[in-house]
């Protein structure tokens, strides 16, 4: 394993007041939060692109959601940020998990969305599945099945601009960077972590989601010791993008509190 370089992470910023540091999902960029850019008026809107991904250089070797976690850390103290809420959906949901539990003094509010703290044995199995199809035949190889879990079939037929730019930021995803983040999914254990997170938590989770995340939203809400959980719905993996407006909705009222 590698420890990750803080300064290889390049921050967007937009906005004034508290920090609020958005981390994306697999195969796509810090450009996901764009539904959430309103929230700009009251937060300072922090995000990036984990490596490979987007901007950002891929990384030396191989790393863990806790690397990633803990370069978040180094990054916010290198940048003088005592505190930031922290929102993440799926791959950014199990960072933030090991964010807050690793780093509670820098933790100010925590936004789980589709997330879990471990992937069940089957699906453990499917992530090294995937990267060696990522490796050998290139994301887009995986873009209509993936297409598939992260938004219901009716919004998916429709074709919206949601769905027309996770397509398109999913091809574009290097192969290399995508499979290396698949293993590190596979290979995360954050249960432990959960009794460990002690920021006030909001667990946001798509109704259409498979019953391995709606199970994970409900042992996540009833193990963080101040979380507790929204259904997002009608919406699949991708709620942030399928249900925006009841994603902005949810997060101004959670941080608000």
């Amino acid at each position: 394993m590698t420890m990750l370089d803080p300064a290889a992470i390049r921050l967007h910023r937009s906005g004034n007041g508290p920090a609020l540091v958005l981390l994306h999902c697999l195969g796509v960029t810090h450009e996901l939060w764009n539904p959430l850019r309103p929230l700009a008026g009251r937060f300072t809107l922090l995000s990036y692109d984990f490596p490979g991904h987007g901007d950002a250089a891929p990384a030396p070797g191989a790393y863990t959601v806790e690397d990633l976690a803990d370069q978040l850390a180094a990054r916010l103290r290198a940048e003088a940020i005592a505190s930031a809420h922290v929102c993440g959906l799926s791959l950014g949901g199990l960072v933030a998990q090991a964010f807050a539990a690793r780093h509670p003094g820098l933790t100010g509010r925590v936004i789980l969305g589709d997330t879990t703290p471990r992937y069940p044995d089957e699906m453990r199995a499917m992530w090294d599945t995937r990267a060696a199809a990522a490796r050998r035949d290139g994301v887009a190889s995986l873009v209509p099945g993936l297409l598939r879990i992260w938004f219901t079939a009716p919004f998916l037929a429709a074709d919206p601009p949601a769905v027309q730019w996770v397509r398109a930021a999913l091809s574009a995803c290097d192969g290399e960077a995508y499979a290396r983040a698949c293993e590190a999914l596979g290979a995360a254990e954050l249960r432990p972590l959960l009794p460990r997170i002690a920021a006030a938590t909001l667990v946001l989770c798509g109704t259409g989601e498979s019953v391995a995340f709606r199970d994970a939203a409900r042992l996540m809400a009833g193990t963080i010791p101040q979380a507790r959980l929204e259904w997002v719905g009608p919406a699949g993996h991708c709620s942030v993008r399928e249900q925006p407006a009841r994603w902005l909705a949810a997060v101004a009222d959670f941080l608000a509190g």
